[in-house]
């Protein structure tokens, strides 16, 4: 299985985007949100269909949007913010959709950054056993020599437990590498959302936080007391701040995955070349000792 792997069960945040985009427009032509689904659903979006199904059960928006895991939940906290403080709900998620489109974007940048380091170690994981065909190719009886000898049968052994080893452990290293879940700054955008409502600033951070059901934010609180100190409105600081949030995750990821390069050197020095020996070149050696083709 590969170390590189796009969770199904996330969707993916630039459809997600396009939905609220498309959302937020139908809502600015003044359609009632229940009526700007059954327009979605009526166009083909699943994720529309399932709200809409929701909602004609009695079901709020925003707990079937958050229903549909991922992505959608942080949608679901900025529609449940919105709808509580009555902010401008087509102003909202057009934000919202802006963020998740640079989120995406960010998340883009570091996968792709990731892959190749990734996608070199999964190349030389497979060397040892590449090793052993090798042997046999050139005509030495190297899988023999694993089967059915003492010595063949610990190489065997240790061989396969270093490569499963190698494996772990590049699996680890990409996936301590690889951008956390979510959308940095999306707790600015939601208590600028709150703000923009009229919400004061306690009530706006206590709805960030009982709609995301998470701590507080510290970089959203630094921008508060600056607010506080300068005396000027936080929504734009609040904003700027989210946009900052996703370029720093952005060079961070940028940054991990130059480290991967070096890092992936550890478990191919450490396990996949011993492998390598264990099961490619003790063999063939072994079978050329025991062939006598070395005797004098």
């Amino acid at each position: 299985m590969g170390l590189m792997r796009r969770r199904a069960a996330h969707p993916d945040a630039a459809a997600a985007a396009d939905t609220v985009l498309r959302l937020a427009v139908l809502l600015r032509a003044g359609l009632a949100p229940s009526r700007a689904w059954i327009v979605l659903d009526d166009g083909g979006d699943p994720v529309a269909a399932r709200v809409r199904t929701a909602v004609a059960r009695g079901d709020d928006v925003s707990d079937a949007l958050a229903a549909e895991g991922g992505t959608w939940k942080e949608i679901a906290a900025a529609w449940r913010v919105a709808t509580t403080v009555g902010a401008p709900l087509s102003e909202s998620l057009r934000d919202v959709a802006a963020a998740l489109r640079d989120g995406q974007r960010t998340a883009d940048d570091v996968r792709v950054a990731l892959a190749e380091p990734a996608s070199t170690a999964r190349l030389l994981g497979w060397l040892p056993l590449v090793a052993v065909l090798l042997g046999l190719a050139l005509g030495f009886d190297t899988a023999l020599v694993l089967a059915t000898t003492p010595f063949g049968i610990a190489c065997l052994v240790a061989g396969v437990a270093l490569m499963v080893l190698a494996h772990r452990w590049n699996a680890a290293l990409v996936r301590r590498a690889a951008a956390a879940p979510g959308i940095p700054g999306m707790a600015a955008e939601l208590t600028a959302i709150a703000l923009a409502g009229g919400s004061s600033t306690d009530r706006a951070r206590e709805l960030v936080r009982e709609a995301t059901s998470g701590a507080a934010d510290p970089d959203v609180d630094e921008v508060l007391a600056l607010s506080r100190a300068a005396g000027v409105p936080a929504v734009e600081l609040l904003r700027s701040s989210a946009w900052l949030a996703r370029h720093r995750a952005r060079t961070d990821g940028r940054l991990r995955a130059a480290r991967l390069s070096s890092q992936l050197l550890l478990p191919l020095g450490v396990c996949t070349l011993p492998s390598f020996l264990l099961l490619g070149v003790a063999p063939m050696m072994l079978s050329i000792l025991s062939s006598g083709v070395l005797t004098l």
